[in-house]
């Protein structure tokens, strides 16, 4: 792989200005597995019509803390939009997990969901409806094509952020202000 293409698991993909697709446009993506064959990631500032409360009924799980039950479920992406994800802290053999790097991983199994809804969860975790996904080479096209910056996750950005802050302060653990950028890139 090319500096451009190193495997970018447990990083943030911070959108710039200049990318205005719908789905996208002002989003934050934490890249969840990259390899020569592509990458998938969820978006992680982006609340759904959903509450968990209604995934829970959905799967016809009961959960009696309100609190939980009103947690906004975020739209993780485009691709598997009627798939739940969760981004957690908690490093139990669930089901079916992916380990994102050292403290952080993806479970889209039902057992994790369980265990939430009796307080038996992992202490943080976000439920995406939904992941983004990238075809070999499609990712670092659109890094090359500035429409994305990079920045290495972490766990305070990533559960303890209000969503409406997360677009903003990722770049700026980077040093980047992305209200002085211009809507337009291009090259010189």
């Amino acid at each position: 792989m090319s500096a451009l293409s190193l495997p970018l698991s447990n990083h943030l993909l911070v959108a710039l200005p200049s990318l205005a697709d719908g789905t996208f446009a002002r989003s934050v993506a934490l890249i969840c597995q990259h390899d020569e064959n592509g990458a998938m990631g969820v978006v992680v500032n982006q609340a759904s019509d959903f509450t968990l409360g209604e995934v829970f009924e959905q799967m016809e799980i009961d959960c009696d803390d309100g609190d939980l039950r009103a947690a906004p479920v975020l739209n993780g992406g485009p691709v598997h939009t009627e798939r739940g994800f969760v981004i957690h802290d908690d490093a139990r053999a669930w089901d079916s997990s992916l380990t994102v790097a050292d403290g952080l991983y993806l479970t889209t199994s039902r057992d994790i969901l369980e265990a939430m809804a009796i307080g038996q969860g992992p202490r943080n975790a976000l439920v995406t409806l939904g992941c983004a996904g990238w075809g070999a080479g499609q990712l670092e096209q659109e890094l090359a094509d500035n429409s994305w910056l990079t920045v290495p996750a972490d766990a305070a950005l990533l559960f303890a952020t209000p969503l409406e802050e997360r677009w903003q302060l990722a770049a700026a653990r980077i040093g980047v202000d992305l209200f002085r950028l211009t809507g337009y890139s291009g090259r010189a």
